[in-house]
């Protein structure tokens, strides 16, 4: 049963429905199968992003860029939309983008050496920037319906871009679990120098998790611009903390080594479902910000606290050395 819950997913999954049940006993149309789909929905653009940055946070790295890349992706997606391109070119262009934002980012980290924040933090403010040149401090309108009618398009009732979401969660999940290279990241982050001595490519796969990071939140832009129809000077501000929060709350650890996409893409679903939740519960706007904020502190100790009870109550289980022994083959199966 201990080992059961001990799997992060499980717990998240739990928690989640405690508090379906508990805000559900408030406002019953919370729980109704139309509300959960237009919050699974909702979070598609957050649990997309979270999928990139769960590999840099696995590296144990973190990439604050994210919201501006989302921005410049979004506009360069919404100019090219409205100026007649093929949709081929678009997302073609757009992923390049986040691409190439995203090299970036990883070899200032792994070849020039600088802190992860502070070269982020660097290229939110000059990604920010070149938007704002782009643009010239426009809004992007004028988006083609085609375009904007693929968000309402739905298979076996459920929105396009909710399936798009759930590949991208599926198949990160299967290159991080299932293959050889896809574990050099949990080594990379858990002991870098130990990867380094068994001949690991370290600073390429930290350049290739910056990457995919800027992918990810440039697929979230054309999400974004599907779904909204619109882009403002505005777009991605702030968001790179909540995608941040949204990892951390699914279990990827900040230091590194440790977490899961499906356990991100969990975090970013609860995430909008405690956003969600205030407007169930009629509580002014201006509470928001507070109020989920104070949850998610108020989860992700809870969770931590869960955790640590679990697991001393496993370390008095002699099949803990049952676990030993799966570490150990996980451990060869990366050399």
């Amino acid at each position: 049963m201990y080992q059961i819950m001990k799997v992060r997913e499980l717990s998240i999954i739990l928690l989640m429905i405690v508090y379906f049940v508990f805000v559900g006993s408030i406002n019953s149309q919370f729980t109704d199968i139309d509300s959960i789909i237009l919050i699974v929905n909702g979070s598609v653009i957050l649990l997309v992003m979270a999928i990139g940055q769960s590999f840099v946070l696995l590296t144990s790295n973190i990439d604050v860029s994210v919201g501006s890349i989302l921005g410049l992706s979004a506009a360069v997606c919404g100019t090219l939309l409205a100026s007649g391109a093929n949709l081929g070119v678009v997302v073609f262009s757009v992923i390049c983008i986040g691409a190439v934002i995203g090299f970036v980012n990883g070899i200032g980290v792994s070849y020039l050496k600088i802190p992860a924040i502070i070269m982020t933090l660097g290229m939110l403010g000059v990604v920010r920037g070149l938007m704002l040149l782009y643009t010239k401090g426009m809004w992007i309108e004028n988006i083609p319906n085609y375009y904007k009618k693929i968000a309402r398009m739905e298979m076996l009732g459920v929105p396009y871009p909710v399936w798009i979401g759930a590949f991208l969660v599926f198949i990160s999940y299967l290159f991080l679990s299932k293959t050889k290279f896809g574990r050099y990241f949990y080594a990379v982050g858990d002991n870098t120098d130990g990867a380094q001595l068994v001949g690991l490519p370290v600073n390429f796969v930290k350049v290739l998790a910056f990457m995919l990071s800027g992918i990810s939140a440039s697929i979230a832009a054309l999400i974004f611009v599907m779904n909204i129809g619109f882009v403002s000077n505005q777009t991605g501000s702030g968001i790179e903390l909540q995608v941040i929060a949204a990892a951390v709350l699914g279990g990827v650890a900040l230091t590194g080594g440790v977490g899961s996409v499906a356990g991100a893409g969990l975090g970013a679903i609860f995430f909008t479902v405690i956003n969600s939740s205030l407007v169930f519960m009629k509580i002014p706007a201006y509470w928001n910000s507070a109020i989920s904020g104070l949850l998610l502190i108020v989860i992700v100790v809870g969770d931590s606290r869960f955790q640590k009870y679990l697991n001393e109550r496993s370390s008095k289980n002699p099949k803990n050395s049952l676990e030993e022994t799966e570490r150990e083959k996980q451990t060869k199966a990366i050399t």
